[in-house]
């Protein structure tokens, strides 16, 4: 998908070379993740009277699939933010890495161990979300963004899973969810 960022400007005029800039940082993220649903960036020069030139403060909002990140560059932090190009090159790869490290853990990559999984069967699969009946009987809720690889639509009632249990606004939640066969599969992952 060719991804199109909303590009605004605060006390600083537009320029087409820094809208560039952004575009092809921008196009850089959908190499490192193909589902983002919308991007953002603001740029903003700061007026307070600094020894030196003026600082760039850019902001990054991304949506993807159940998350929102976002990314936001202090220049007070850093000195070398008095070059906008500078700023937005911080920006970008501090997304970067923020969308590698969000697509490791949608993977589940990152590690689950076998003794923080419980067994269950889907009970129920509505549009977004289903729920889960535990060996002891309890019914837990699910997002579909909780499924790892995406495979919500392949689910039926009745299939087994194992999944991590955590505490959610409105009582137990399933935080994973791993169908049985890629379970098995990908045992490796979750010891």
């Amino acid at each position: 998908m060719q991804l199109n960022p909303e590009i605004s400007f605060r006390s600083i005029d537009p320029t087409p070379a820094i809208e560039t800039k952004v575009r092809e940082r921008a196009a850089r993220l959908d190499h490192v993740h193909s589902r983002i649903l919308y991007c953002g960036v603001m740029i903003e020069s700061q007026h307070r009277h600094h020894h030196k030139g003026r600082l760039y403060h850019v902001r990054i909002d991304v949506r993807v699939p159940g998350d929102q990140l976002a990314v936001s560059r202090d220049p007070e932090q850093d000195h070398a933010h008095e070059d906008a190009y500078v700023a937005i090159r911080d920006a970008f790869d501090a997304m970067e890495r923020r969308l590698e490290s969000y697509a490791h853990r949608r993977r589940g990559a990152v590690k689950a161990h076998e003794s923080s999984t419980r067994a269950g069967r889907i009970e129920e699969l509505v549009f977004d979300h289903g729920r889960i009946e535990t060996d002891e009987g309890r019914s837990i809720y699910f997002h579909r963004n909780s499924v790892l690889d995406d495979a919500f639509e392949r689910l039926e009632a009745g299939s087994p899973v194992r999944y991590v249990e955590s505490s959610g606004d409105e009582g137990p939640q399933a935080s994973v969810v791993i169908p049985l066969n890629q379970a098995n599969r990908g045992q490796a992952e979750i010891q």
